[in-house]
């Protein structure tokens, strides 16, 4: 939080849920103890950041600062952005909201390309309009432990979740259009992670203006175990023919941790904002 504050950023809380108790990640409860309850299958559910306090934030920062550039996760994946851009209906030409259909590791990727034009004297106006447009310049594979945080929310049927675990099923999914949608269902963990990188070495060759992975940022993202994360690094980095030193690992936050369970694993590039 004293870097975030140092580069003149403030990032929102996301509560998880519980029957009677609010929790946020990093004050009132560590991954241990989430992932504990998560295991022991109590009732957990995320929301939108309080209202409240992004108002709070943004009256707070407008006294630094001439204009806002908030960046709150897909509209596809959540109403806080939805909820971000009426409210900035009553800051006119103070705050401008990005919808730019990225979550976690490639929202994290925006920042980095915001700070970058910001350097270059560009307005928040300009840089919502460049987020914006660059949108679709980003992919996510994941592979799912199990099926059953899906099931939970409605994501899987009982009976699929049930096949699912008696073949060993390793479902991976991918961000598409700020989305989460189904891309194959493999059997075991080997052989998604194989699928996970020739789905992102194909939208290498294909999807974007460059095939240089240096114009990319390339992160593995998980969630509770490091150390499967550090052997699929190790694998990316043969399969795509990059310098370890260049990819970043991550633990998705406990608000992505809800929905999907420990054990996942998930690969995600992001194209540099020239």
């Amino acid at each position: 939080h004293i870097e975030l504050s140092k580069l003149g950023l403030k990032m929102m809380r996301m509560p998880i849920l519980r029957t009677g108790e609010v929790y946020f990640q990093d004050e009132n409860i560590d991954f241990d103890k989430f992932y504990e309850l998560q295991e022991n299958d109590a009732d957990i559910r995320t929301s939108q950041p309080s209202l409240g306090e992004i108002i709070e934030a943004w009256d707070e920062a407008l006294k630094e600062y001439d204009e806002i550039l908030y960046i709150p996760m897909s509209s596809g994946l959540s109403e806080s952005c939805n909820s971000a851009k009426n409210l900035s209906l009553d800051y006119k030409d103070k705050v401008f909201v990005v919808d730019n259909h990225r979550i976690s590791v490639t929202l994290k990727s925006s920042v980095y390309d915001a700070l970058n034009l910001v350097k270059q004297g560009k307005t928040a106006k300009e840089i919502k309009q460049i987020l914006e447009s660059e949108a679709s310049n980003s992919s996510i594979f994941i592979m799912v432990n199990t099926l059953k945080y899906l099931k939970k929310g409605g994501r899987v049927t009982p009976a699929g979740a049930l096949l699912g675990e008696a073949l060993h099923i390793k479902p991976v999914l991918q961000i598409n259009g700020g989305k989460l949608d189904a891309y194959k269902k493999c059997i075991g963990s080997k052989k998604a992670k194989k699928v996970m990188l020739e789905a992102i070495k194909h939208d290498l060759e294909t999807k974007f203006d460059t095939h240089d992975i240096n114009d990319f940022r390339v992160a593995i993202a998980y969630t509770k175990d490091f150390e499967s994360a550090k052997i699929f690094m190790k694998e990316a980095c043969e399969y795509l023919h990059i310098n370890p030193n260049n990819v970043e690992i991550d633990q998705l936050s406990l608000s992505v941790a809800t929905h999907i369970g420990p054990g996942s694993l998930a690969i995600t590039i992001s194209k540099k904002v020239r």
